[in-house]
């Protein structure tokens, strides 16, 4: 597992206390764990090294770079036009995570295999049971309804050593369903995660991304914060994120014996009142939230249980 860093000199706002990526790059130091993020790292208007986070080819040097360095993956890659998530902002869920799982083991987070997670909608990055695993030691069981993306995300881990007794890839069956044909009888998870589609048409995503790099030209870049590409179920679905989570709720309830703590990341904070409206309807005993943040990006995690 990776031992976590304690001091964070130029520290970015908002992250998680123990997010190794608190501190402002370093490229030098990147450039010699993944010597290829060289070919796009030059001194921006600042006089600052960086890497032009417009090009998706960049930003996915970058992963590399990061996964590489502080996580030791010697492998990652994605197929043109899937989803390449930033890895910071990934990483603060999972410590949010644990720190969820603390609560119920004497503020000891618990780490080891023993600890199964079920990640929704993996993607072809693989990104939180990769993560997960080399935070934690965590074993996770990766759902998408892409049979390219369980195909690329089965490569990753049949490329980084160790992984693959910790992480399976499952194809969901059936595309209107989340958990149903997906965990197995007797099947138990210690937490479920999930970063849901939060548009409603493929319309409405493409006018965020534009808003977004509007935003983002105004203003000095310092972090990964646009998920270069994405295709149709990464971004969108009918109903966008208010459907997609009330749905997961009401199979979370026929499935409550069989996980400890459900949670996804909710993007839109007007949703929150009709997703607390759906758990008590549900019969959610426990719901809490929990904020998240990464400079001007704000997010949350609601996390509910049953038993």
């Amino acid at each position: 597992m990776v031992p976590e860093k304690r001091e964070h000199p130029k520290e970015k706002e908002g992250l998680h206390p123990r997010n190794l990526h608190r501190e402002r790059y370093d490229f030098e130091k990147l450039i010699r764990s993944w010597p290829e993020l060289a070919n796009y790292v030059t001194k921006n208007k600042f006089q600052e090294l960086s890497v032009d986070f417009f090009d998706p080819e960049a930003v996915k040097a970058l992963n590399k770079a990061l996964l590489k360095h502080f996580y030791g993956l010697d492998y990652w890659d994605i197929p043109d036009g899937y989803l390449c998530p930033p890895v910071p902002g990934r990483a603060d869920y999972l410590h949010y995570l644990a720190d969820l799982l603390a609560i119920g083991n004497a503020g000891i987070i618990p780490e080891g295999s023993q600890v199964r997670c079920l990640d929704i909608g993996v993607g072809a990055n693989c990104i939180y049971p990769l993560l997960g695993n080399r935070i934690f030691g965590w074993s996770f069981v990766g759902s998408d309804i892409d049979q390219e993306a369980i195909r690329n995300a089965s490569h990753l881990v049949a490329n980084n050593p160790n992984l693959k007794p910790a992480i399976e890839l499952r194809l969901q069956s059936d595309p209107s369903d989340i958990f149903n044909h997906l965990i197995k009888p007797g099947e138990y998870f210690d937490l479920t995660l999930c970063n849901p589609p939060f548009h409603v048409s493929p319309f409405e995503a493409q006018a965020g991304s534009q808003r977004k790099t509007s935003h983002l030209q105004r203003k000095k870049i310092s972090a990964p914060v646009l998920n270069f590409g994405g295709r149709g179920n990464e971004l969108w679905c009918p109903g966008g994120e208010m459907q997609f989570i009330g749905k997961m709720i009401v199979e979370s309830s026929h499935w409550r014996a069989s996980v400890g703590w459900f949670t996804v990341l909710v993007a839109m904070s007007k949703h929150l009142p009709g997703i607390y409206h759906a758990l008590k309807m549900a019969g959610a005993a426990e719901v809490t939230t929990i904020g998240m943040s990464q400079g001007s990006k704000i997010s949350r995690v609601v996390a509910w249980r049953f038993q």
